[in-house]
């Protein structure tokens, strides 16, 4: 059945990014060289210990994303910026991204398509879905975007990837988010993450 993801890697104390985000560093200060690494080596450095978790990240077949992952690109679109990715993005699915600001489409290599949504996560969920068909939705991060699906009980189930260090200071996961009720449907560690899924019952 159609589920709405997520899926966030994060430091300890729950960052999944820290302050002073640039284009030379996406991650902003995040206790290594800016460019997530740290968050991320698990995917990069020991994907075969990984595999099953980085194959669930890549079966969704619509993803939302925040203007912040999307970029550094702050107001109207006045400069040429297609994501952090290159040419070739590595979702091969439909992407919308959260904007206050018209754009036209952008087709990427691979068959990723960036779509800009102005109208509200709602709206961008249900085009989404309607692009997804019967497979899954992975609202992608940043933190605040999924914060604002969670807070607004969108969101199925999510994945957090769970990094061994802490970060002390950025964009934190579940500010603002009221309580929640979660269960358990999933663990597994391996020597560089601790992967845990909840399904999000109230």
């Amino acid at each position: 059945m159609s589920m709405v993801t997520c899926n966030l890697s994060i430091s300890v104390d729950g960052y999944s990014a820290g302050h002073n985000q640039t284009e030379q560093r996406p991650f902003g200060d995040d206790g290594g060289d800016g460019w997530g690494r740290r968050l991320h080596a698990w995917m990069f450095d020991s994907p075969d210990d990984n595999r099953a978790e980085i194959d669930q990240i890549a079966d969704a077949r619509a993803y939302i994303m925040g203007r912040n992952m999307f970029g550094p690109v702050r107001g109207t679109w006045d400069r040429p910026w297609n994501g952090w990715w290159g040419e070739d993005p590595p979702f091969g699915t439909p992407v919308f991204v959260l904007t206050h600001h018209p754009r036209d489409p952008q087709p990427m290599d691979g068959g990723t398509t960036f779509h800009f949504v102005t109208d509200g996560i709602e709206a961008a969920l249900s085009r989404a879905r309607d692009a997804a068909g019967d497979g899954d939705v992975s609202i992608q991060g940043g933190a605040d975007t999924i914060n604002q699906y969670l807070a607004a009980g969108l969101i199925d189930e999510f994945r957090l990837h769970i990094v061994p260090f802490t970060l002390g200071a950025g964009t934190r996961l579940f500010d603002g988010v009221p309580p929640l009720d979660l269960e358990q449907i999933y663990s597994r560690a391996t020597e560089s993450v601790t992967h845990v899924s909840y399904r999000v019952l109230s």
